[in-house]
């Protein structure tokens, strides 16, 4: 090729690249002067909630959004696998690892005896069970090792800016400007991606409402005081509805005639009822009086390839604690084990995890054909895994309620007859 056409082609392939740069720069100009006027449009609601404006400019100080983070709405951007959160892409089996739980509950019972003055005080005064804070002590902060490395005030204002749930992150950032007028260090506020915040990883929303002085030395520290943070947990539970004295829940043997079509809460029923059907305790042992009395519904997190429970309040409220089966199961497990109890009874079966697309599909289509889901979020659910079971029951298909790709294969057969 001629010098001068050689030349030339670099010269356009020069003038190329300064216009993609000179585009870029652009669009990230306009993506930060976008990302300042949200923030500015946060002003009155923090003022309304007592921030000053000096707290305001602070905190928003060199502040930019952080696109790596899960659960974000962009236009364009691939999806993130079910958050990347274990509770989501691990397998039942996988999340609640016996050889985990076992070296947690080690560390737990000598957490326990650690801190059993603290512990004592905290159940007495709110009814959670010192087993119940110790297991949610190991799961969250692996008994206070773990640091989360965010920046709250960011990772908040990411979600309120461009996140799945806008409204809700609003809040919590609102909720964490008031928290650093109140005099947190803004070097405190360190947190998980959704900006959880503490020892035991709560919301700013959370910590306004429930946060307690549990040392006694006068002032509220969830940061390094362990009594502090464990009695801010324990209140959190209670406001959510804790009932003292009562398990989170029992490990069941089904009777044959049984299937995971049962589980779910709007099935729940009282213990006794489910006894009346042939349910008995895995361990063997009889309920009490109380026990029968209570409600409790059908949980199997595994589909029919893994154990089955019956999951009481004290459940529902770890749940409300952190929204995920397999967590409030790990937490009630764990806090079996500190107690002195064992292993699951009914072993996992090899199982596949599914992947989120497939879940979504099934979701989808079970929902056209007359199925009701909650949401098509991807998440394998109590609800979704009980209307497979019901699918699979109406169509003579196995029961397993897992969703797989031979349920997503028959249903998008039954929906293009439809």
């Amino acid at each position: 090729m001629p010098i001068k056409g050689r030349y030339f082609q670099a010269l356009v392939a020069a003038g190329f690249a300064i216009v993609l740069c000179t585009a870029a720069t652009i669009a990230e100009a306009k993506s930060n002067q976008d990302f300042r006027a949200f923030v500015e449009g946060l002003w009155p609601a923090a003022k309304a909630a007592g921030v000053s404006r000096s707290t305001f400019d602070q905190a928003f100080a060199g502040v930019v959004p952080d696109y790596s983070i899960p659960d974000l709405d962009i236009p364009g951007r691939p999806k993130i696998d079910n958050s990347g959160q274990a509770e989501f892409t691990k397998t039942a089996a996988d999340y609640l690892s016996k050889p985990y739980l076992e070296k947690l509950a080690v560390q737990g019972r000598q957490f326990l005896a650690e801190h059993k003055p603290a512990l004592e005080r905290i159940e007495k005064m709110t009814g959670v069970d010192r087993y119940t804070l110790v297991a949610i002590w190991g799961r969250e902060t692996a008994y206070g090792t773990y640091h989360p490395p965010k920046d709250a005030i960011r990772m908040l204002a990411t979600l309120a800016y461009v996140g799945k749930r806008k409204e809700r992150f609003h809040d919590e950032l609102i909720a964490a400007l008031v928290m650093l007028q109140r005099g947190i260090p803004r070097s405190d506020m360190k947190s998980s991606w959704a900006g959880a915040v503490g020892l035991t990883q709560a919301m700013p929303t959370e910590y306004l409402k429930y946060a307690i002085d549990g040392d006694g030395d006068g002032k509220i520290d969830i940061w390094r005081s362990v009594a502090d943070a464990l009695a801010f947990t324990a209140r959190q539970l209670q406001g959510k509805g804790w009932v003292r004295g009562a398990r989170w829940g029992y490990e069941v043997i089904p009777p044959p005639h049984a299937d995971c079509s049962l589980e779910g809460p709007p099935d729940a029923r009282p213990i006794g009822a489910w006894v009346k059907m042939g349910f008995r305790k895995a361990s063997g042992r009889p309920f009490t009086k109380a026990e029968l009395a209570a409600d409790a519904y059908l949980m199997m997190p595994a589909g029919a390839y893994g154990p089955a429970f019956l999951a009481a309040q004290n459940f529902r409220v770890i749940r409300l604690y952190n929204t995920s089966d397999l967590y409030a199961l790990f937490v009630g497990n764990l806090g079996d084990r500190i107690r002195g109890e064992g292993d699951f009874v009914t072993p996992w079966k090899a199982f596949a995890q599914p992947r989120t697309r497939t879940v979504e599909g099934i979701q989808a289509r079970l929902t056209q054909l007359g199925y009701p889901m909650d949401k098509i979020d991807g998440k394998i659910g109590s609800n979704t895994r009980k209307q497979i079971g019901l699918y699979e029951k109406s169509n003579g298909l196995t029961i397993d309620c897992w969703p797989s790709d031979r349920v997503l294969t028959h249903a998008n057969s039954q929906a293009a007859e439809h």
